[in-house]
């Protein structure tokens, strides 16, 4: 798997404050949307970490705010994580001990399955493919850790 970074603890890899840019592509309609902000990996109450990510979602030339949380908690091992919602639903699994991992979410009858790649240790990418009868998307996700 050549280009990998393999990610020994990736509690502490995730750890901090990173760039985001995300463009969302509808296969079916062509149109295609841009998110930039900041996603902030920070130390949860009862172990893990709580991704607070925010900043601006352009669609069809309209912009908005937006943001999310997650939950990582930690995994199997230190090379994982097991990713929650922020209701504490399951989300995926998450191992990024070879530096590549697919995950499955099978959302009502759509399925999102998600490809993360670590680069380098201040780099780091996910694709999620949307497929289902509501929604044909790709959302291509670029992290950089900040400064």
């Amino acid at each position: 798997m050549d280009g990998f970074w393999p990610v020994g603890d990736v509690l502490t890899y995730l750890g901090g404050s990173w760039r985001v840019e995300r463009t969302v592509r509808d296969l079916a309609s062509g149109a295609e949307g841009r998110f930039t902000g900041t996603t902030v990996f920070a130390p949860a109450d009862g172990g893990g970490l709580l991704h607070r990510e925010s900043g601006t979602f352009v669609w069809q030339g309209v912009a908005r705010p937006a943001e999310r949380t997650l939950r990582f908690l930690p995994g199997g091992g230190p090379g994982t994580a097991l990713v929650r919602f922020s209701d504490g639903r399951p989300f995926h699994d998450l191992d990024l001990t070879s530096g590549h991992w697919v995950a499955d979410h099978p959302c009502s009858s759509d399925l999102y399955r998600g490809e993360f790649t670590v680069r380098d240790e201040d780099h780091w990418r996910s694709v999620w493919r949307v497929r289902g009868p509501a929604k044909d998307l790709v959302l291509t996700t670029g992290y950089a850790r900040a400064a």
